[in-house]
């Protein structure tokens, strides 16, 4: 009889130990992400802050340098920034589709020769680059094909126009911020795709 009032002293013991210390413990205890949390994770990630586009000053420049450089550019048959380059490339990879362009633009572009030629390209290519760096963890999700070969129309067109493609990348800097904005914000800008393709 001992025995049983000590085996049932201890079970309290456990149960009341697990139901005070061990059970607030399991429900407050984040689950690790998996299927559809890996979605929205991977979605915020491709999300910027409305308010990097809300700056005036910012705006100002980098649409006063795009004026500035469409006056020089002789070509008015291409277009690097439209349309064209969400061909077949789902809603949900715009953003990291517009990640992958600024790069480019940044690299090959702003960071070269061309920012002795023209006011505000330091500021406007330390804008982009804060916002890629935003999107480090922006991940494309699916096949890549299409992007990539979009992307690559696009390198190809600017390199065989040679410093006409830049000058015409940099006056499509006004078309590039408001597509970022309107891939990589949840409020996108109405009407950017139709005003500007």
């Amino acid at each position: 009889m001992h025995s049983l009032q000590t085996l049932t002293k201890s079970f309290s013991a456990w149960v009341i130990f697990c139901c005070c210390c061990c059970l607030p413990l399991l429900l407050t205890s984040p689950l690790p992400p998996k299927g559809p949390g890996l979605a929205s994770t991977s979605h915020h990630a491709c999300r910027l802050r409305k308010i990097n586009f809300q700056q005036p000053y910012i705006r100002n420049r980098t649409y006063t340098l795009a004026k500035m450089a469409r006056v020089s550019d002789q070509d008015t048959d291409n277009r690097f920034i439209g349309q064209q380059l969400y061909v077949n490339v789902r809603e949900n990879n715009r953003c990291y589709m517009m990640k992958r362009i600024v790069e480019t633009v940044v690299k090959d572009v702003l960071l070269t020769e061309v920012k002795d030629r023209y006011p505000y390209v330091g500021e406007v290519a330390q804008f982009l680059a804060s916002l890629t760096s935003e999107l480090s963890r922006c991940k494309f999700s699916g096949q890549k094909e299409h992007m990539e070969k979009n992307l690559e129309e696009m390198k190809s067109k600017m390199k065989q126009l040679g410093e006409n493609g830049k000058t015409k990348a940099i006056g499509e800097l006004d078309l590039l911020f408001d597509y970022i904005e309107n891939a990589c914000t949840d409020t996108p800008k109405k009407g950017v795709n139709k005003k500007k393709n």
